[in-house]
């Protein structure tokens, strides 16, 4: 169907609110185009002085420092960032001058001339994404194979270089979701759990966005659902095309799609079943992560690609940058990196991916999630849990509370000093060092201001045989850029440990 983008003459003003990636990718496609191009950002040059130099072989105006009325002016077309709001008052203002409101994605799908899949969910989109990635390749499809969206790159960065043969592989989160107005041809699901509340409000227009990727497909697209998610089984209504699933169980309900069989990934479709790979194929830790090979194999399946170059994909294929990222194995401590965990929900799959004994770091900036399932499984499989950032405090009452209500006792926590590095305890006498504290039971709190000081007591109280893991449960916003750069410190720290 035609898409209002696609109308857009060269000669337009489009404005661009954040330049970030997404808005760096809008800034220099649009005006390779010929596109007039403003950009607004709340930062100041001097603080994009890096961003402003890579785009200098480019006319491009730039109003920084705040957002003005003033850049509406013959403004065809405001693109906005991941970071903006979608009711910000100036993207608000727009709507009411009739000014159309778009992004990175929307652009990329209106203009992109090679297949695209579309993948969403609350957790396990950035996995199925990469896989999906690495599937396409070992399929050996005529053209490349491209991956980005909200991972990586925008792949508006790769669009002049595609060919109608390739095949792009898209994440998308519910921030670009919820203003777009197209869809892709095969779209994806995985599931629908509370997130970024604190930016939508509610779960409702949550998963109001999260199910914008199905609605604009017509009878020519493909859907793929997860089975098991109450919530992305329910998105079933809304499928205008052809509809694909995929389940842990074994499962006779849907007609195609692939289900787990034992140990054994199956795929039906047209009335006959294939095993694609088996769970000992699979490079990945933890239950989630067989759920996510499982939507990347219903994924390429609906996209033509052979179970062959699934299981070759699975085979080469050991995972994503800071999503459980072994950084350091050192005096019979492993110490891993899970960064990209942004929700509770996603820190208790890390939590239940290990049989090890666990010290947790968990914090940064909260968003208004619910802690109840995480503060349990803490309860039964962990052995320090140490809160750090922003959200420290609020994390350790949310847990304290929740304990309560099960009867279950806590510990008090112990409270680490910026300046000394020593641990302190509630009423404010030193605690003496962590081989001093008594064992756990159930498990251990520690309270700090800053990531470097969390790491600090991981170092000290972590014990041979342990794994400390950074799965944070929140976002990054507190101290880093987003959650790649807080790995990126994560493992620096690591590594210079003595």
């Amino acid at each position: 169907m035609e898409n209002p983008i696609s109308k857009m003459q060269a000669s337009e003003s489009a404005v661009i609110l954040g330049l970030g990636r997404q808005g760096t990718a809008l800034a220099r496609y649009l005006a390779n185009q010929g596109t007039h191009v403003r950009v607004s950002d709340l930062r100041s040059r001097v603080e994009l002085a890096d961003v402003i130099a890579s785009l200098a072989d480019l006319t491009i105006e730039y109003v920084l420092g705040k957002h003005s009325e003033s850049l509406l002016t013959s403004a065809g077309t405001l693109y906005i960032s991941g970071g903006v709001l979608a009711d910000a008052p100036l993207v608000e203002e727009a709507r009411q001058r009739g000014i159309r409101i778009s992004n990175d994605s929307q652009l990329f799908l209106d203009k992109a001339s090679c297949s695209v899949i579309g993948v969403t969910g609350s957790a396990g989109k950035t996995t199925t994404t990469a896989l999906l990635g690495r599937m396409g390749v070992a399929s050996g499809r005529a053209g490349e194979t491209w991956v980005g969206g909200n991972i990586g790159n925008p792949l508006l960065t790769y669009l002049e270089r595609m060919q109608p043969r390739d095949l792009a592989v898209m994440e998308l989160s519910s921030f670009q979701l919820e203003i777009m107005t197209i869809s892709p041809a095969t779209a994806a699901v995985l599931n629908v759990t509370p997130n970024h509340l604190d930016r939508h409000g509610s779960m409702e227009f949550y998963t109001s966005a999260k199910a914008r990727i199905l609605d604009f497909q017509d009878e020519q697209d493909k859907a793929v659902l997860g089975w098991d998610d109450p919530v992305a089984r329910s998105f079933a209504e809304r499928v205008q095309g052809e509809l694909w699933w995929f389940s842990a169980k074994n499962d006779g309900s849907f007609l195609q799609g692939c289900y787990l069989k034992g140990k054994e990934i199956i795929l039906r479709r047209e009335a006959t079943e294939v095993v694609v790979a088996t769970t000992d194929d699979i490079r990945l830790r933890g239950a989630h992560n067989v759920l996510n090979v499982l939507a990347a194999c219903t994924i390429a399946a609906a996209e033509g690609i052979e179970p062959e170059a699934m299981r070759r994909g699975i085979r080469l294929f050991s995972g994503v940058p800071h999503r459980l990222e072994v950084v350091r194995e050192s005096r019979n401590i492993t110490w891993v990196n899970d960064s990209i965990a942004t929700a509770p929900e996603r820190s208790r799959a890390a939590v239940l991916s290990f049989d090890e004994p666990l010290v947790l770091l968990l914090g940064g900036r909260d968003k208004e999630l619910p802690w109840e399932t995480l503060a349990l499984v803490v309860g039964e499989h962990v052995r320090h849990v140490i809160f750090f950032g922003e959200a420290a405090g609020l994390i350790e009452i949310s847990f304290r509370q929740i304990f309560a209500r099960e009867g279950k006792t806590s510990p008090e926590p112990v409270l680490v000093d910026e300046g000394s590095g020593k641990l302190i305890n509630i009423e404010g006498s030193t605690a003496g060092e962590a081989n001093e504290h008594p064992d756990p039971f159930p498990f251990s709190m520690y309270r700090a201001e800053s990531m470097i000081a969390a790491v600090g007591v991981a170092a000290r109280v972590a014990q041979a045989g342990d794994v400390v893991l950074l799965s944070p449960g929140c976002t990054s916003f507190d101290e880093f850029v987003d959650f790649e750069a807080r790995g990126e410190e994560f493992r620096r720290l690591v590594m210079d440990l003595d």
